[in-house]
């Protein structure tokens, strides 16, 4: 079945006809798309236009070191998918240890884990990289690089917090039905997109600056 489609009550029925939450919250990720779209233009205006800073400061990124938080951020969106299938079938919490068995819950809170791992990374990232004097303010490469990455790593933050609140809704109610499942699937659109846009991100940042 279809994340798309609208979760009822009943333990197992399902019905195939969009939800206006769930298509209100495709409309403004597009709204969202418009928005990092303008950043990686900022970005792309700015290298093209001083060739030689962009040359000499991407030699001090770490690449393998993205490589592997760009991982950790991938694999957040396996964990996440998964507790969406949970949240499908109605199963809000584990009925044992083994993965297979794991509700909602167990796996958001995974998923929460490895986009905190994700956001320490880059906080380590940016101490890193201001110890070798690239700041937001010290050029346009600086600039831009904080610019996308940092309105990046707000979004997995606000992710965050939708994880913990989407958990906590699980937790209040006495019956896990329709509506904390659709939660669940609106979450899960969100977190899958800033995902999406970090890939974007790091083959830009990363993977064509190194190759350059």
């Amino acid at each position: 079945m279809s994340s798309a489609s609208v979760l009822q009550s009943g333990p197992t029925s399902t019905v195939n006809r969009p939800n206006s939450v769930a298509v209100g919250t495709i409309v403004w990720l597009g709204s969202e798309v418009m928005f990092f779209a303008g950043l990686f233009a900022i970005y792309f205006t700015l290298k093209t236009s001083l060739p030689q800073v962009w040359a000499e400061e991407v030699q001090r990124l770490d690449v393998p070191y993205a490589a592997v938080n760009t991982l950790i951020l991938v694999s957040s969106s396996f964990t996440c998918q998964f507790g969406v299938f949970a949240a499908e079938r109605l199963q809000a919490r584990s009925t044992g240890w083994r993965p297979s068995q794991w509700g909602m819950v167990e796996w958001f809170f995974l998923t929460y884990a490895l986009g905190a791992v994700f956001v320490t990374g880059q906080v380590f990232e940016y101490a890193n990289l201001i110890s070798e004097g690239i700041t937001i303010n010290a050029n346009a490469y600086g600039s831009a690089f904080y610019l996308t990455t940092g309105f990046h790593a707000l979004h997995v933050t606000g992710g965050l917090i939708a994880f913990l609140f989407t958990i906590g809704r699980a937790f209040a109610v006495t019956k896990f039905g329709h509506k904390e499942a659709t939660t669940a699937i609106v979450v899960s659109y969100y977190w899958h997109f800033v995902d999406v846009v970090w890939i974007g991100l790091f083959l830009v940042i990363y993977v064509l600056q190194a190759a350059g």
